[in-house]
């Protein structure tokens, strides 16, 4: 069992009081709260070796690189990527998402084929559009059901060798529901397509191992590890990130430059234009040794312990209905009570210091099958308690009375 009390203590945010309570932080999904170490690594870095990377002979440019690129190894480890260069530093999921689908734009023809499923964030689905636009590729969705699964029949039917692409999230940050991802990509290999898996909101829970799954690139962002907002990372195998051309010019990601022509640098400097957010990544590194240090099993049973709790206990409120049902998910828990908007209960709740988000969670194409405004979404991380479930429980109670 997790020492809950030593780990909340990690977290000075925690701490706080929000409108005279005890804050309830349950918004986990958005992002996560940040451990004391993290904090202090940001301090660190700008109060010891503040100083840019890989193009200074000076004492803390060398430390600042160093700290940096130990950051990189840890994360190479950590997903048990092949080489370090696989990983590459970008801003977020969002931008990682980006650069593989501008990069796509040079190896798609007119009438191919992309793959998304119905349960993406829009992080998933607009930079894919914006390529089928260029390209003239075909965007085709993997349906979903009530209790918020894939449909895999339906999957397989989309499937052919016109495909060349296929992108879904291990997690639905709407649902919670875990994928058959390692399904899905030994489906989508068998035609030669390559694979992308958004594991913005499954790695705070689930420690994936990208060669065992086989996958050609996962996306990733700090903040919902424990980490600082601003930093994440795009894994790409060597082989498909040599395929792609930069993203961005500029300093770093060259090799040579001439007013005739310019070369590019190798892997992973290829994609990392201009001076990074250094402080952030190598706080991401101390976050991973962090939560590592926890131990990812610990965590997942947690809370699992934590998500089935709390199910039963908010199934007890009249009228509660819960979207993503599936047996297979992380600690999200995404629901409405009779006909009460989403926003009313989360602003009246905040009264009472319990944080939860509130509407469509970027991901309005569910909403839309579920033909509702939203959804009131509490996610629940390592460090909750039971105990908050309860406050979460009777801050329903009371804004269900007031707006009935």
């Amino acid at each position: 069992m997790l020492d809950i009390k030593k780990i909340r203590a990690d977290f000075p945010i925690l701490n706080q009081q929000i409108n005279g309570k005890p804050l309830v932080y349950l918004d986990n999904a958005a992002t996560s709260q940040k451990p004391q170490v993290v904090i202090d690594s940001l301090v660190n870095y700008y109060s010891t070796i503040n100083a840019n990377i890989h193009r200074g002979v000076h004492t803390l440019s060398q430390l600042a690189t160093d700290a940096f690129e130990q950051a990189r190894e840890k994360l190479q480890q950590h997903f048990n990527a092949k080489k370090s260069c696989e990983i590459i530093f970008t801003a977020g999921t969002t931008h990682s998402i980006n650069i593989v689908a501008t990069g796509f734009t040079s190896l798609l023809q007119k009438g191919d084929e992309l793959i998304v499923s119905a349960m993406e964030h829009h992080s998933n689905i607009v930079p894919w559009q914006m390529l089928c636009e260029r390209t003239e590729a075909v965007l085709k969705v993997i349906p979903m059901n009530q209790e918020g699964e894939l449909l895999m029949d339906e999957y397989d039917k989309l499937l052919s060798n016109k495909t060349k692409l296929v992108f879904v999230n291990h997690v639905s940050n709407a649902l919670g529901t875990i994928n058959p991802i390692k399904e899905i990509i030994d489906k989508a290999h068998k035609f030669g397509a390559a694979v992308l898996i958004d594991g913005a909101q499954s790695c705070p829970h689930i420690k994936p191992d990208v060669q065992a799954l086989d996958v050609d690139f996962y996306v990733v962002s700090a903040h919902k590890l424990c980490g600082p907002t601003g930093v994440g990372i795009l894994y790409g195998k060597e082989e498909w990130l040599n395929k792609l051309p930069p993203y961005q010019g500029g300093g770093e990601m060259i090799k040579e430059v001439t007013f005739e022509k310019t070369t590019y640098a190798d892997l992973p400097y290829k994609f990392e234009a201009g001076t990074p957010n250094i402080a952030g990544v190598i706080a991401f590194g101390t976050a991973i040794d962090y939560m590592n240090g926890i131990g990812f099993d610990n965590i997942a049973e947690y809370e699992n312990e934590l998500l089935q709790y709390a199910t039963k206990k908010l199934l007890q409120i009249e009228g509660l209905k819960i979207y993503g049902t599936s047996e297979n998910k992380t600690s999200v828990i995404s629901f409405n009570i009779d006909e009460i908007h989403p926003y009313d209960i989360g602003t009246i709740i905040d009264k009472l210091g319990v944080e939860v988000r509130t509407g469509h969670h970027c991901a309005q194409p569910i909403m839309d099958f579920y033909k509702i405004p939203g959804t009131v979404r509490a996610s629940f991380s390592f460090y909750n308690t039971f105990e908050e479930v309860d406050v979460l429980y009777n801050a329903l109670i009371k804004a269900k009375t007031m707006l009935s």
